[in-house]
């Protein structure tokens, strides 16, 4: 049973969107995030030795000075907060346990965006019932990421998702959104931040509703569409202003993964645009993060083994992973998650088609990607102004990914933004149409065999540093 619990106010940063704001330039690769020597209130993750926890666990923790405030017994993982600086020793001491490990804390500013198209003229109304699945879609106009990768050819093939559960776990998900609200599942989402829902966060942007879009937008007449239109969604709330603990991603994988007649919500498919990359080269900082690790790896194999097929973004940092080997990226790196890097046009609206193009600031490196996806890109140099249909922006912007926000007004409740958050939910949508193609339930190392053998083979034949095993394409997948 999970239970509600304080979190820290200083937390793993989302690898959210390398987005740009209307003046920004190319991005340099990112600096390395400045991590906490410690949980600032004396939070620990505390792993046992096996994949179980003792029966008489909240007494032992109680001894060694802590109070247990979750625990999870099929993983071997206890979430303990403790004032007293002895804690750490008296619980290592403990027969069971393996290690104590301070909740490590990174903070990332939170990233800029483009102008929503509130700010445009709103989209001419459509007729529905075009030739094919999007045509009366106003803002598919802007979508060059699902023609890219034949989504529209697997739709026509009968493949939209249904019946599939994609889990979002990331930041708020705004489930009343028109182009959301039929494919949401709001008895089956939740929120592991304390004090806000699951359909709560700062802002207009809300990065796990942009990520929720670019899966399941909903082939409504409305807006635009996703990779899965008939995906159900389930939001699990992680974040709060694109920042949370890796105790509460933990918790977030886990109770994705469940079943759902043992209270899960028992998603086939966790999306998880977010993630640590850092350089662990400090000797303190590398032996907590190495626990941690554990800690999620416990929680990613734990899924793995309820059928949940894993996808993450790869990061932001624009670094090779191979050449920057004291670099780790969670849960990019941990077990069974597929990491995704990201692609996107130079100059789209001029008539570039070179969709493949490794993104600007994307991660890569054998060491950390899988596969790769559109994800955009906003390296376009200059600041001249295209008009695209009835938008007029700058033009580097129709080279990013439009997709669902919060928003403030409706009708503005789109905007365009870039980077490997973007490219993760493309797979996962993939993903869905594979499932369902193969009648529901499938493994994920078959989800996972068939998204690799439907990729096409860019960059060097084989696993490739920047395109993993391939660039995903939605029609051979299925037909695998």
């Amino acid at each position: 049973m999970l239970r509600s619990f304080p979190r820290p106010a200083l937390a793993l940063a989302v690898a959210a969107a390398a987005l740009a704001a209307c003046t920004d330039g190319p991005a340099a690769p990112a600096a390395a995030p400045a991590l906490s020597q410690g949980a600032p209130d004396g939070r620990f993750v505390v792993l046992a030795r096996a994949e179980s926890l003792p029966a008489d666990l909240a007494a032992q923790v109680a001894a060694a000075g802590g109070t247990l405030e979750q625990a999870f017994p099929e993983l071997g993982v206890a979430v303990v907060s403790a004032a007293d600086p002895a804690f750490r020793a008296r619980a290592g001491r403990l027969a069971w346990v393996e290690s104590v490990a301070a909740d490590l804390a990174v903070r990332q500013a939170e990233p800029a965006r483009v102008a929503a198209l509130e700010d445009a003229p709103q989209a001419p109304a459509l007729a529905a019932g075009g030739a094919g699945p999007a045509d009366d879609e106003p803002f598919y106009t802007f979508q060059w990421a699902p023609a890219a990768v034949q989504a529209p050819e697997a739709w026509e093939a009968g493949f939209t998702g249904r019946g599939v559960r994609v889990a979002i776990v990331d930041g708020g998900l705004y489930g009343d959104h028109v182009d959301l609200r039929a494919n949401v599942d709001r008895a089956a989402s939740r929120s592991f931040v304390p004090g806000f829902a699951w359909n709560q966060d700062v802002g207009t942007f809300w990065h796990g509703t942009h990520v929720a879009g670019i899966v399941a937008a909903a082939d409504n007449g409305v807006g635009g569409i996703g990779i899965a239109p008939e995906a159900t969604l389930i939001g699990v709330k992680v974040l709060h202003g694109n920042v949370g603990p890796f105790d509460g991603i933990i918790a977030g994988i886990y109770y994705a993964a469940t079943p759902r007649e043992r209270g899960g919500a028992g998603a086939d498919v966790v999306n998880l645009s977010l993630g640590l990359s850092v350089d662990a080269a400090d000797r303190q900082v590398r032996a907590d993060l190495r626990e941690l690790e554990k800690a999620v790896d416990r929680a990613t194999r734990y899924a793995h083994r309820q059928g949940a097929t894993l996808i993450a973004s790869a990061g932001n940092d624009g670094r090779s992973f191979d050449e920057h080997r004291t670099w780790v990226g969670v849960p990019a790196q941990s077990a069974h998650v597929v990491a995704v890097s990201a692609t996107g046009p130079l100059g789209w609206f001029r008539g570039a088609r070179d969709f493949a193009r490794p993104a600007s600031y994307t991660t890569f490196g054998k060491a950390v990607v899988d596969l790769s996806a559109p994800g955009g890109d906003y390296a376009y140099p200059g600041t001249e102004r295209c008009q695209v249909a009835f938008a007029n922006r700058l033009c580097r912007t129709f080279d990013m990914y439009l997709s669902t926000i919060r928003g403030s007004t409706p009708g503005g409740e789109y905007t365009w933004s870039a980077g490997t958050s973007m490219a993760a939910p493309v797979v996962s949508g993939i993903a869905a149409l594979v499932i369902q193609a193969g009648g529901g339930r499938v493994a994920p190392a078959q989800v996972e065999a068939a998204l690799r053998r439907g990729a096409e083979d860019l960059g060097k034949p084989g696993n490739d540093e920047v395109y993993g095993h391939g660039w995903v394409n939605a029609l051979r997948s299925v037909q695998q």
